[in-house]
């Protein structure tokens, strides 16, 4: 396949066709480490290996160095990565679908990215079905998301609340739950003995007998990072300061978020209680930290799912977490706890042009902060035994494999039923309305 790269816009000059149905992925880079970036990744690596696909991905989100397409060595013509800004544009799409033919497109994060696309959806409907992973976090039921869901052939939902949003939004559309999964090849339990995690802690955070809370979030507003610091403290002041210590793997300059290092300074936390992990981390190490760690948390006031949770659950790890999103189905099954859930102090109904209404569950600062001393004062069993029980949660409700299988046999089950150019199927490009 040639490719000419023209202004940052992509021309390809020579498609190139076989048996294999060929996917159009939108979203995230896949290769980058954000939620929707590494579950980008797990689909297309999931159609991959069942060998019935061929994908190509237009990767945007991050800035990129330079805008040459991407193949990897474990799956090369099958499997090409074109950098984009933003998430593309419409004739970045046209151009693809008119020389590449694909016979579905797939496309993932929330609706507010998607407005351009899907006013484009009369030119690419009519010969590929679009498949749309839903992101959306919270109540009241989105009525005004409607003309975006009708706008699909199909809708993948990361949560049970989205799930339950769309039913009721759009009850014509075909959709199914299917929830996040992490690679269990990555984030393991690695059963560290007790002697090791001490090791670990004496040499990073000053301390074996410390207990070491991790947060793996981007320092965004809505992420509660500011707040968490405040709170920490008030902990600290209440167990001591040398029995435990909270490290954040963030940019703590990140523009869409508060100067982490200020607050840090103006509290006057400088011994060792909070620790700023601010460098990219293979998964591997990841990983080791979720192992490492006793407790992993997330308070965002918004969460439609929430993967660092779940990567440290599967890791056999308790989390605290705001009962928000996709973070309260990780918590509980509804009759056991893998770590503590904190219920909001308020529903605040916030919004903007585009989304004129969405809870923004907020917490109350004692809440959290009685949260970490009641995790704090659990006995060494305790927190084991939530623990174990958060790893089989993962590997029940959370399966890797079924994910990859829900995946594959969806995607070999729409183009099937729905078929694309030639074989469209269940698309129509007008409604016969009675009018009073």
């Amino acid at each position: 396949m040639s490719i000419e790269l023209l202004d940052k816009g992509i021309k390809i000059i020579k498609p190139d066709f076989n048996q294999k149905i060929k996917i159009l992925t939108l979203g995230d880079m896949p290769l980058s480490p954000s939620g929707v970036g590494t579950q980008s990744k797990y689909f297309c690596e999931a159609l991959l290996k069942s060998g019935n696909f061929q994908i190509i991905s237009l990767g945007g989100a991050i800035k990129h160095q330079n805008y040459n397409p991407i193949k990897t060595e474990e799956y090369r013509d099958d499997w090409t990565l074109f950098p984009v800004d933003q998430y593309g544009n419409e004739d970045i799409v046209r151009s693809v679908i008119r020389t590449q033919r694909p016979d579905i497109l797939w496309f993932m994060t929330d609706p507010r990215f998607w407005g351009w696309l899907w006013g484009i959806e009369n030119e690419i409907r009519p010969n590929v079905p679009m498949v749309y992973h839903h992101v959306w976090d919270n109540y009241p039921v989105p009525y005004f998301n409607r003309p975006c869901y009708d706008s699909n052939d199909f809708i993948a939902c990361i949560s049970k609340v989205t799930h339950d949003i769309v039913q009721k939004v759009t009850p014509d559309v075909s959709s199914v739950h299917i929830p996040h999964a992490v690679d269990p090849s990555i984030f393991k339990n690695s059963e560290f003995s007790t002697l090791e995690k001490r090791a670990f802690k004496e040499e990073h955070i000053g301390s074996g007998d410390k207990m070491l809370f991790f947060w793996n979030n981007r320092n965004a507003r809505r992420k509660q990072s500011g707040s968490l610091i405040f709170w920490f403290k008030e902990f600290l002041d209440k167990v001591g300061h040398d029995k435990a210590t909270l490290v954040m793997h963030t940019n703590t300059k990140d523009p869409n978020g508060q100067d982490l290092d200020a607050i840090v300074t103006r509290l006057g936390l400088v011994g060792n209680q909070i620790l700023f992990s601010r460098e990219p981390l293979e998964s591997d190490k990841l990983a080791a930290i979720y192992n490492m760690a006793d407790c992993t948390i997330n308070i965002s006031d918004a969460e439609g799912f929430g993967l660092a949770t779940l990567e440290s659950l599967s890791c056999g790890t308790p989390i605290i977490v705001n009962m928000t999103g996709g973070l309260q189905e990780q918590v509980t099954d509804g009759k056991n706890w893998f770590g503590i859930g904190i219920e909001p102090a308020s529903k605040a109904i916030i919004g903007c042009q585009n989304v004129p209404y969405i809870y923004e569950d907020r917490l109350d600062g004692d809440d959290v902060v009685n949260a970490l001393v009641n995790f704090y004062n659990l006995s060494e069993e305790e927190r084991q035994n939530m623990g174990k029980m958060g790893e089989e949660h993962v590997e029940k409700n959370f399966n890797f494999k079924s994910f990859e299988k829900q995946w594959v046999d969806l995607m070999l089950d729409i183009h099937k039923n729905y078929g694309s150019w030639n074989t469209r199927k269940e698309y129509q490009s007008w409604k016969l309305l009675e009018i009073s």
